[in-house]
């Protein structure tokens, strides 16, 4: 019952951090002490999010939730208290600096020493991300702030001792590092190690990307920035501007992005071929397709391992692999629209099938018949897959007729957490749950358990489609885990992808009959500690269930 309860109320902190965030767009502005804004921190803190670790502990501050959010933001963020979200802002020759996440593309603009500004191309999500990163952010910096004085309102030794430390940071030696690092971790509530660990994770961001300002700096502006909120009652302000949610709800970026893939099409003289959508990287299809061809033959020792062990041979010759590529009907399609969806044309009719690896298991004949036509795109991010796979759906305008795509198949493929296996597990939906939401969508999936022989571990079942990786609560999952739902994993956009695949089917854009693939591998388990998306990237793991899962859906495609 006590768990019930805890999910029960995670889950309506969820709806109510949706429902805040979507009414504050069309008011326009709010401020964190503000009512809007606290019902955004009561909601995280609610909720608990996994990924945010300690975040509610005001003993200690969350460095691997800290870690996570820092590279999802731009460099500087912890030293602006006014943020401005804007639907498309060319600011490219203007003084204002343009920033770039180290883990998320996402233009950012530095208007001054504390505004800050978003440019919102990938809709909803985009903002749920932003603001839950931000309430983030402002909790912890309320919680450095009470470890800053006394009782009596005095600075704290410890601090007095980061102030000197901040004044020399860049003279340290390894001897007063060490101590520097010693004194945070006091004020910080956290071991030696742990914020050595952290600490270095920044300075090699800001060393090797430029993308940190390195931990010392980040604790101290987010400390003293809220020592001048609390000193002179100001707030952290957040505003959107009010084309915002005209250009959102209009889908804006959308069109222009599919536009630019129609007419791509339309010069390459392929609107008429059978079509296959790919959502995925976009580097496994180019490697699986081109790579054996690019980089040797099959008389050569080297390149006669199996397929796994050979696309390991490939890193760092993509550049050799595209040049060789673009001779044999591979065509880059940049993204010129602003929605950070960029996408590659192959036209199998130029093909080396003679270049095949020997273990893809292509039917040449159909192919060279049919001369399908695939188009990989990029990853989209939550509801920007309806957004992107709805406007490209619509019927193309030829010579002032509509004409729908000639399209065979859709394919899904990415990374999700697992709620059954470990990092490197494949799942295989059987529907997409939206959460928060009453939407429910039972899928025929075209990829099944047997596609998958002989893999270590394959998970069939439900998925839910999550607002956000950072809207996670244990409770709500173990629920969806341990109930009817037996839901086996969870991921940010299938579900919005499902939307868009229906409502095509239903305004008789595309057949009923056109396929439908998703596979997913698992990048983290929100349930088990150590195994979050807050631990670090899948790494070398990712690499064979990445190109079984690709594989797998070209061998349905070709």
């Amino acid at each position: 019952m006590e768990e019930t309860t805890r999910s029960h109320a995670a889950r309506l902190a969820i709806r109510n951090f949706r429902i805040a965030a979507d009414a504050l767009l069309l008011i326009g502005r709010f401020k964190m002490e503000g009512r809007s804004g606290q019902v955004l921190q009561d909601s995280l803190k609610t909720l608990s999010p996994e990924i945010y670790g300690t975040m509610n502990d005001p003993k200690s501050i969350e460095l691997k939730g800290l870690e996570y959010v820092m590279d999802r933001l731009p460099r500087g963020i912890e030293e602006c208290c006014r943020f401005v979200m804007t639907s498309e802002e060319d600011l490219g020759d203007t003084p204002f600096v343009m920033l770039q996440p180290l883990k998320r593309r996402r233009t950012s603009y530095r208007i001054n020493e504390k505004e800050m500004c978003f440019v919102i191309t990938r809709g909803f999500s985009e903002i749920y991300d932003i603001l839950t990163h931000l309430t983030f952010l402002y909790i912890e910096a309320k919680n450095i702030h009470s470890k800053m004085r006394d009782q009596e309102g005095n600075l704290t030794t410890e601090w007095k001792e980061f102030d000197k430390f901040m004044e020399t940071e860049d003279e340290l030696d390894s001897e007063h590092l060490n101590r520097a690092i010693w004194n945070l971790s006091i004020i910080l509530g956290r071991t030696f190690h742990e914020t050595k660990d952290t600490y270095e994770y920044f300075d090699r961001s800001k060393k090797e990307m430029n993308a940190s300002n390195g931990l010392f700096k980040i604790i101290h502006s987010l400390g003293t920035g809220m020592g001048y909120i609390v000193d002179n009652q100001a707030d952290v302000e957040i505003q959107f501007t009010p084309d915002l949610s005209h250009v959102i709800l209009h889908q804006m970026y959308g069109k222009r992005w599919a536009a630019g893939i129609t007419d791509k099409l339309l010069k390459l003289n392929l609107e008429n071929r059978p079509l296959h959508i790919i959502s995925s990287n976009l580097h496994s299809v180019v490697n699986l397709l081109y790579g054996y061809a690019a980089v040797g033959t099959g008389t050569d020792k080297k390149f006669t391992q199996d397929l796994y062990t050979f696309v390991q041979e490939l890193r760092n010759r993509s550049d050799e692999i595209r040049e060789y590529a673009r001779n044999h009907g591979f065509y880059e399609v940049p993204d010129k629209s602003g929605a950070h969806i960029d996408c590659q044309i192959i036209d199998t009719a130029n093909l080396n099938f003679e270049g095949l690896h020997p273990d893809l298991r292509i039917n040449v004949e159909v192919v060279q018949d049919e001369k399908p036509v695939v188009l990989v795109m990029d990853y989209a991010f939550g509801t920007q897959a309806f957004e992107l796979i709805d406007s490209l759906l619509q019927p193309m305008m030829i010579e002032g007729e509509e004409k729908n795509l000639n399209l065979r198949s859709i394919s899904v493929m990415g990374k999700a957490g697992t709620l059954r296996g470990k990092k490197g597990d494949i799942m295989i939906p059987t529907a997409h749950v939206l959460e928060g939401s009453a939407h429910n969508y039972i899928l025929d999936n075209d990829l099944t358990e047997e596609d998958f022989d002989g893999y270590k571990d394959v998970f069939v079942g439900p998925m839910i489609t999550v607002l956000g990786t950072s809207l996670q609560n244990r409770d709500v999952l173990e629920t969806f885990k341990t109930t009817s739902w037996k839901a086996v994993g969870l991921e940010m956009e299938g579900g919005h992808y499902h939307r868009a695949i229906n409502a095509a089917m239903i305004r008789e854009h595309i057949s009923k009959d056109v396929k439908v693939r998703y596979a997913y591998y698992a990048s983290d388990n929100p349930l088990k500690s150590g195994q979050t998306l807050a631990s670090g990237s899948l790494g070398i793991e990712g690499i064979k269930p990445t190109y079984m899962i690709t594989k797998r859906i070209l061998e349905k495609i070709l």
